[in-house]
């Protein structure tokens, strides 16, 4: 069965997953075989933004809206250097691209940077099985290897060296006149550095492994932890570097960086069953009582049960699962969501929260941080 607008029958894809489920559709994107752990988006747009966001690093996306690709790719869409996902999985994608900034669709794209592409296939059982048993390992492939055999390729544990891969290799400086950050990278979305740039902010941006002491020979007024994928907890010396940063700098985590913010003050951090990723996620403010909806993309979270004793407040939380969405230290100028602010792709209900990092910096600068501090 194939699904592509033209009705052009393409070569044979398949999907196995570790559970024994095969789903077997067309190939429009790259040929080869490529091992991830298989998620789904949920969001209706932001097709490439989801290909190139670092956090995607080692896994096989599925998006559950049905269409994909009616509005073709352009180059202010990217969010990283390269698309990082090992698959792409769809139920019909366009092999016409209708937008007058695309210059070119996403099959292209997908074989330009040899990314194996599933179509045809029924997302909407495949997300119930990833919900019903949690993420699973998978293969994709448009070779006629044996079941039995990708099966086997399936047991070994996955890499878990993606910050490694996607992290800048070296420091780059994106200037402006006004307060000078420093954003750690441990996979960072060009969204973040825009928003930045927005407020004026001078951006240096480091690789992930710069020590606390690189960091503050910036003089930053304020350090950005990036978002980014894989489990917190195979980055200890990101996790150790925060923990040197604590007090001395103002913080802004976002996703991944409220993961390390909450290790590094001695919280602990699981597992979701199949994570939160898209764009219509609710979080309720709990220092305001309103509710954002935002966008998401990550597969662990903080225990909401280990931040006591930590120095760490609950600021916010998800409304659909109670889980932690944010916090705040009450005793040094450091908070972070789980969450995108700069909303890339998603809605921008939760902008401001740069706005109150560039008050944390000025508050700190100016002596003003322990009479701001109560708001949390």
């Amino acid at each position: 069965m194939t699904f592509a607008i033209t009705g052009r029958a393409r070569p044979q894809a398949r999907l196995v997953l570790e559970n024994g489920v095969e789903l077997v559709g067309e190939n429009f994107g790259a040929e080869g075989e490529s091992v991830g752990e298989v998620v789904f988006n949920t969001g209706m747009t932001g097709y490439q933004e989801v290909l190139t966001d670092p956090s995607y690093c080692g896994q096989i996306v599925t998006m559950t809206y049905p269409l994909i690709g009616n509005y073709g790719v352009n180059v202010d869409d990217i969010e990283a250097r390269q698309p990082y996902v090992h698959g792409f999985v769809v139920r019909e994608f366009s092999e016409i691209d209708s937008h007058f900034q695309s210059v070119g669709t996403v099959a292209s794209y997908l074989q330009q940077h040899g990314i194996v592409g599933l179509a045809g296939v029924d997302t909407r059982k495949l997300t119930k099985i990833i919900r019903s048993y949690g993420t699973l390992k998978g293969i994709l492939t448009t070779f006629d290897t044996p079941r039995e055999e990708l099966l086997e390729r399936l047991q070994p544990p996955l890499p878990r060296n993606q910050i490694e891969r996607v992290t800048t290799p070296m420091v780059y400086r994106c200037p402006g006149e006004g307060r000078r950050v420093v954003a750690m990278d441990f996979g960072m979305k060009a969204g973040v550095v825009r928003s930045l740039l927005r407020r004026g902010c001078d951006v240096i941006v480091v690789p992930a492994r710069t020590t606390a002491a690189e960091v503050l020979a910036w003089r930053p007024h304020g350090v950005m932890l990036s978002n980014g994928p894989g489990d917190p907890e195979d980055a200890p010396y990101a996790i150790e570097t925060v923990r040197q940063l604590l007090g001395q700098v103002p913080i802004f985590g976002i996703c991944l960086g409220l993961q390390l913010l909450s290790l590094a003050c001695g919280a602990r951090t699981e597992k979701l069953r199949f994570g939160h990723r898209g764009v219509n996620h609710p979080v309720k403010d709990l220092r305001t009582g309103k509710v954002a909806i935002t966008a998401q993309n990550h597969g662990y979270v903080v225990t909401a049960a280990s931040l006591e004793g930590t120095g760490l407040t609950l600021t916010h939380i998800n409304q659909n699962d109670g889980t932690v969405e944010g916090v705040a230290h009450t005793q040094a100028p450091a908070f972070a969501v789980q969450y995108h602010p700069e909303a890339r792709p998603g809605p921008d209900d939760s902008d401001g929260l740069f706005d109150e990092f560039m008050a944390l910096m000025d508050a700190v600068q100016e002596g003003r941080w322990m009479a701001r501090a109560q708001a949390y």
